[in-house]
Parts: structure tokens; C-alpha cells; sequence
């Protein structure tokens, strides 16, 4: 009776450990979102005012073949406009890279239909960047 007793009391902190292990690895897979994720995130949903707050002071944006670069207030009002007239219904990201520079590679479906977007974000000071943002028709 005693060993049963302590098997099971084994079991029990065993359980106990596994349940906490496995709710510490998921809180800390929750907070590890970056720039990087929380700019495909905005991408996802047409979020202007989640991607402004990675754009840099200078952005060079290319819509169907138009390229200019644009401050960031510009830049603000030209995805405003693009969002409006193209309501995001779906993001998939394709490809992704780098170290200290990032770049996302995705497909776009709009109401408007599809677009290529790539983005780039790069260091600078502290943190990172949007400094270019590219939607090509399909």
C-alpha cells in the first residue's frame, strides 16, 4: 500500500510539473512577437495604423509599378488609400529572411484582386524599421 501510495504521489508531482512546463512554454511562445510579425500581422488584416508605427521617416512604396518615396505621413495616407480601394482578404506569407535587415516575400488577396507584397525592415538605432513596402498585381 505504502508504494502505491508513492507511485502515485510521483505521478502526481510529475503531472503537475508537465502542466506547468507546458503552460510556461506557450505563455512565452505568445510574447515573442517582433516587428516583423506584427507587420504581417497588419499586412493580414489592412491595419494602416498597426504599420505605421514601424515605418520609417522615408518610405519608398511601389503599387502596381508606380515607386516614389514618401515621408511617413505621405506613406500613411497612400496605404490608407490603397486599403480602402483594396479591402484585405487574405495575407499568406511565401518566403522570409535575413539578420539585422528582414524581408518578407507574401501573397495577397484583395477585393480587388491579388498582389505580390514584399517588405523590408532594417535596423536602425534600437529598433526596426519599414522602408519599403512593394504591392505588384498578379
Amino acid at each position: 500500500m505504502k508504494k502505491l501510495l508513492i507511485v502515485l504521489g510521483i505521478m502526481l508531482v510529475g503531472g503537475v510539473f508537465t502542466a506547468f512546463t507546458l503552460s510556461a512554454r506557450s505563455i512565452s511562445i505568445v510574447t515573442v512577437a517582433g516587428p516583423f510579425e506584427d507587420v504581417v500581422a497588419a499586412l493580414k488584416q489592412g491595419d494602416v495604423n498597426a504599420l505605421s508605427r514601424y515605418l520609417d521617416n522615408t518610405v519608398e512604396i511601389n503599387i502596381a509599378g508606380k515607386s516614389n518615396s514618401y515621408s511617413k505621413a505621405q506613406a500613411e495616407i497612400i496605404l490608407k488609400d490603397f486599403f480602402s480601394k483594396n479591402p484585405v482578404k487574405s495575407f499568406e506569407l511565401i518566403h522570409q529572411g535575413g539578420d539585422n535587415s528582414r524581408f518578407g516575400i507574401g501573397n495577397m488577396s484583395t477585393g480587388n484582386g491579388a498582389f505580390r507584397v514584399s517588405f523590408f525592415l532594417q535596423k536602425k538605432g534600437g529598433s526596426m524599421v519599414l522602408n519599403e513596402l512593394r504591392f505588384e498585381s498578379k
